[in-house]
């Protein structure tokens, strides 16, 4: 299945016990759908407050329970609350793994640089009241790319066995105000894209100089880098996989 949500609500995709995820109300859906119990597979386990305008996902059910796959889309989004919703579904083999199948994911970070807060737009996008150079950002960003080991840029609680991913694409664009990064990697860190986004913040603001992320890479210590930013303007846009698996769609840009 491919899925959007706005995750201001959830405590981002993973169950949690007494806390609202996303997977809690996808798989409730589903299994009501299915009429037994139904597990679900993602992607990328998104964080509290982590939208997504392309998450993918995966479940097994019988052969008896073969569905059309429109009545899994119509009957998903009957019992999904308004701010998740099922885009597609489709039948593929039975070693498609949501997750491990994927070859890179791709995320876009929204982030308004503006003296007030925000209003209208709370949730959907981050905030700086910090004026951004772009040119500064771009210069910067040029050290992400490529494959390095991104400890500077993880969340001590991340799970992943390695801090080495490769990203193939890290760019920044700016627009009414808002400033758009765009990332493609093979993997991300637990919180590395908001960390990044952080750092970029300081840059963008001459708090640091250009030179600065790539001082933190060889540096491999996260006490030395950025806050970690707002979830707020984080979206999971993308997942890639083998073509032979047909799926629909492996990228949906969150600004239309």
């Amino acid at each position: 299945m491919g899925l959007d949500y706005f995750g201001s609500a959830y405590c981002g995709w993973q169950r949690q016990l007494g806390q609202p995820s996303i997977q809690q109300h996808l798989e409730t859906a589903i299994s009501t759908v299915a009429a037994i119990p139904i597990s679900v597979a993602a992607a990328g386990r998104t964080d509290t407050g982590v939208h997504a305008s392309l998450q993918v996902v995966h479940f097994d059910v019988p052969h008896n329970l073969a569905r059309e796959e429109s009545a899994w889309v119509r009957g998903g989004n009957q019992f999904l609350p308004s701010d998740v919703a099922v885009r597609w579904a489709k039948r593929v083999s039975p070693e498609f793994h949501a997750r491990f199948a994927a070859t890179s994911r791709r995320y876009v970070y929204l982030l308004a640089v503006q003296p007030q807060r925000l209003g209208l737009m709370q949730g959907r996008v981050g905030w700086t009241h910090w004026p951004q150079d772009v040119e500064r950002i771009r210069e910067a960003l040029k050290s992400v790319v490529g494959a390095h080991d991104f400890t500077s840029f993880r969340a001590a609680e991340c799970q992943a066995k390695s801090p080495l991913k490769t990203i193939y694409q890290a760019s920044v664009s700016e627009r009414n105000g808002v400033v758009r990064f765009d990332f493609h990697a093979n993997a991300f860190l637990h919180h590395m894209i908001r960390n990044i986004v952080g750092a970029c913040v300081y840059i963008g603001n001459a708090r640091q100089p250009t030179d600065w992320i790539s001082t933190l890479i060889a540096a491999k210590d996260r006490t030395l880098a950025a806050p970690t930013f707002s979830p707020d303007g984080l979206y999971l846009a993308g997942i890639e996989y083998d073509a032979k698996y047909g799926l629909p769609e492996s990228f949906v840009d969150p600004v239309t």
